[in-house]
């Protein structure tokens, strides 16, 4: 499947339909008088997240989604039907931007989750709206109004909650591999993943862990340089990260602060991410450097070095012992500060409903 996290499209909401004039014609009632129905509402177009759909492909093909329209009104005071709202849907983690003004529209996130991207148009009023002491028998009606017309930017931004960052090389599509059952491509020369891998892994109570590969940055990515800028935003999502290093590297300390430096030029947030460092390809490496690395790298960063080697999967229990429980304390605080808010929601409602004695009882 080709991998799509960017598309433009145009949709157009459906025009809401025309009042109609009509009179009764009934036997024995002279003068019936207005009749005509109001127009039904246009359908408007709406994005629904789904989780089976991975990749933004199918708007690559389709880029113009149109809503039907209301129906006229009809005799007798009958409003014609509106239009059935046009449902699209996207991946989970698509966020919707107004192509014209750049504004972020909606970010649809959890599955099942819905966004009004464009509104139908107004059914127009029928003749009988229109019936007064002075016109007794108005013969206009109102057309429907258009519906909204809207050219959209998606960016699709992978949900995982564990992302695998590093250079070119650094063995990041080899971890996946060993610890999921995720297959990307593998080669020993730089820019092999060309997309971003997802891979579950499973945790020791059953519970999956989406991972990510994010294709390899180098210096300069977050200006557009390599493949850095097109994938940087799918680990803004992320939780964890963890930052491979390659120790056959002609250095890998260098290696360590140009990845941290194009974090943090690209901001929004994730230079604050819990992250780890792995020492990656102790296998051909040699031990006594790797402590050596690990020695200097302490002297310049406050995240925790490990040490590992993802073809002879050394290491790995450790590196999933330490995610883990990284994980588990972002729930608990998670769960925590929910828990606040909550009981804080609750002490406003109550006081709410406290009624406080009038002021003339008081006296």
């Amino acid at each position: 499947m080709q991998f799509i996290d960017q598309a433009e499209i145009e949709v157009i909401a459906g025009k809401g339909g025309d009042g109609m004039v009509a009179f009764r014609r009934e036997k024995y009632v002279p003068a019936g008088g207005p009749a005509g129905g109001n127009g039904g509402w246009g359908a408007s177009v709406i994005f629904r997240a789904e989780t089976n759909l991975q990749t933004l492909l199918d708007f690559r093909y389709a880029r113009v989604f149109k809503a039907p329209d209301g129906e006229r009104g009809g005799p007798n005071n009958c409003t014609g039907a509106s239009g059935d709202d046009l449902i699209v849907d996207v991946p989970c983690g698509t966020v919707v931007y107004d192509k014209e003004t750049g504004a972020e529209i909606g970010d649809l996130v959890a599955p099942g989750q819905t966004l009004k991207v464009a509104a139908g148009g107004k059914g127009g009023l029928g003749n009988k709206h229109f019936l007064s002491n002075k016109n007794r028998a108005p013969e206009y009606a109102l057309p429907g109004l258009e519906g909204e017309i809207k050219q959209l930017r998606l960016e699709l931004k992978l949900l995982a909650e564990v992302g695998l960052i590093g250079l070119p090389n650094a063995g990041k599509s080899t971890l996946i591999s060993a610890l999921s059952s995720a297959r990307p491509k593998i080669g020993d020369y730089p820019f092999t993943t060309l997309i971003p891998n997802l891979g579950v892994v499973r945790r020791p109570t059953g519970d999956g862990t989406v991972f990510a590969d994010i294709p390899g940055l180098i210096e300069g990515a977050h200006q557009g340089v390599g493949l850095g800028h097109e994938f940087l935003r799918h680990i803004e999502r992320t939780r964890v990260l963890v930052h491979l290093v390659d120790l056959n590297a002609a250095d890998p300390i260098k290696d360590y602060v140009t990845i941290q430096q194009e974090l943090l030029a690209y901001g929004r947030g994730l230079p604050e991410l819990p992250q780890i460092i792995a020492l990656n390809k102790l296998d051909t490496g040699d031990r006594e450097f790797a402590d050596f690395i690990t020695e200097e790298l302490g002297e310049i960063t406050d995240h925790e070095i490990l040490t590992i080697s993802a073809v002879s999967r050394a290491g790995l229990d450790v590196l999933l012992n330490r995610i883990w429980d990284i994980l588990d304390t972002l729930n608990a605080a998670e769960a925590e500060q929910q828990r606040i808010e909550a009981e804080l929601a609750r002490q406003a409602e109550m006081a709410a409903k406290i009624e406080f004695p009038a002021l003339e009882q008081i006296e």
